[in-house]
């Protein structure tokens, strides 16, 4: 199976569809599929709900996407460093369901473990736990949380080979390897592409059986919030 593509336009090419959940990976601007986000706000599909930990920023990562008013509903953690996200938020344009980030990574893993729901103490008492289910374990009140199974998962890691094994780089980590197994297809993009073999087999954090197409290309690196100390 040929997984290896030219550009992510082509990785996505029959994939995209109004109304389609997808889960992103990344961590603030740490390890987001860039390239994939610009390539599915220039195809123009829309109405899109969207699992990731935040939303970037206005000018960069899923912030392109509501910029184009192409998101219908985030799933999300953190808004706060988007304004768009808050706008179109506090002016009813975007549906919103806050989930606490523990909560959402293990939503992701689960989801692709196969495992429909679980229970969290996480979020009892609060808006978080409004409208779900409660059951008492050992005198504690947990709430039950949904997996995440979405249509597509964009990821982005640091390495890959042509069997889509993939190597993250330190903070990437974070929700990018539960979202890769969470969506019935998973598309990573990566800096390097390397030959099959040359990955230790111990250091791979997304085994290829996960992903279905990859892509390389060259990232920006951006910094979310710099933070410098007087000379």
């Amino acid at each position: 199976m040929q997984k290896v593509f030219n550009s992510a336009g082509e990785a996505l090419d029959g994939l995209l569809s109004d109304g389609m959940f997808i889960a992103a990976g990344g961590f603030g601007l740490c390890g987001i599929p860039e390239l994939l986000i610009a390539a599915i706000r220039d195809s123009g599909v829309k109405d899109l709900t969207v699992a990731s930990n935040n939303a970037g920023v206005d000018d960069f990562g899923l912030g392109l996407l509501l910029q184009t008013r192409q998101v219908k509903k985030m799933i999300s953690s953190y808004v706060g460093e988007n304004d768009t996200f808050m706008q179109q938020y506090l002016s009813g344009e975007l549906e919103l369901e806050f989930n606490p980030q523990g909560t959402l990574a293990e939503r992701m893993r689960a989801g692709g473990a196969g495992i429909p729901g679980f229970y969290t103490k996480t979020g009892v008492g609060t808006v978080i736990a409004e409208g779900k289910e409660h059951k008492d374990f050992d005198g504690q009140t947990y709430i039950l949380e949904r997996g995440i199974v979405a249509d597509i998962a964009i990821v982005k890691a640091w390495k890959g080979d042509a069997q889509g094994n993939l190597v993250y780089r330190k903070t990437a980590r974070n929700f990018n390897p539960n979202a890769a197994t969470c969506g019935k297809v998973c598309i990573a993009e990566v800096e390097e592409i390397v030959p099959v073999g040359s990955l230790d087999p111990e250091m791979i954090h997304t085994p290829g059986i996960f992903v279905h197409r990859l892509i390389a290309g060259e990232h920006e690196k951006r910094i979310e919030q710099k933070t410098v100390r007087a000379a």
